[in-house]
């Protein structure tokens, strides 16, 4: 298994990433922006993005999104083919594609909105830590690409102050203090609980 940084050569695999995408979006029934082939192409060609191979088979694949005039940027579009799950991938490809961000871009502040449990826990470990949306991009270019989420309406609803996402920031600015797992396990925890009482609610309603 291979983790690289993808270039022009991986362009093959955009539709095959693309439809992954979708098809995981569905099986779990979460919101996801969808993207587009040649929008994938891009992020290769640039640089920006981080592909997992076996052999010749697509495993795996995540992509860096810059806003904000780069003060913002985003890992963004995480997924893990179907056959490759379960085997820890996932994680050492948010680990690379962190260390690329942060090494193209090292002053820029790393955020990611997800709905998905396992993709916080991997933030949290990283040091990322839980936002109010107020403290991520307000790049309306950013948000233009959630309307393809099923969830897009409660974000205008709510004049993008807050959705079914949770919002984690890492800025490297701030001193970075080493944590002890049990440290990180109590904060991902809190997370968790957030999460559930927030579709609590939503439920009741």
């Amino acid at each position: 298994m291979q983790i690289v940084i993808a270039n022009k050569s991986h362009s093959i695999y955009a539709e095959t990433i693309c439809k992954t995408i979708e098809e995981a979006s569905k099986v779990r029934g979460t919101g996801i922006a969808k993207r587009k082939p040649e929008y994938i192409t891009t992020k290769m060609e640039n640089g920006n993005a981080v592909i997992a191979l076996d052999g010749d088979k697509f495993a795996g694949f995540c992509y860096i999104e810059a806003w904000g005039h780069g003060k913002f940027v985003a890992n963004s579009g995480l997924i893990v083919h179907p056959d490759f799950r379960n085997l820890g991938l996932a994680k050492k490809i948010k680990q690379v594609v962190f260390e690329h961000s942060r090494t193209k871009f090292p002053d820029s502040k790393i955020f990611s909105i997800t709905t998905g449990l396992a993709v916080m826990k991997l933030n949290s470990d990283l040091g990322y830590k839980p936002v109010t949306f107020s403290e991520l991009t307000d790049d309306q270019s950013f948000w233009k690409g959630c309307q393809t989420c099923k969830n897009y309406d409660v974000l205008t609803r709510t004049e993008q102050k807050m959705c079914l996402c949770t919002g984690m920031l890492y800025d490297p600015k701030k001193e970075i203090k080493e944590e002890s797992k049990e440290v990180k396990k109590n904060r991902f925890e809190r997370i968790k609980n957030f999460r559930q009482n927030l579709f609590l609610k939503k439920d009741k309603k």
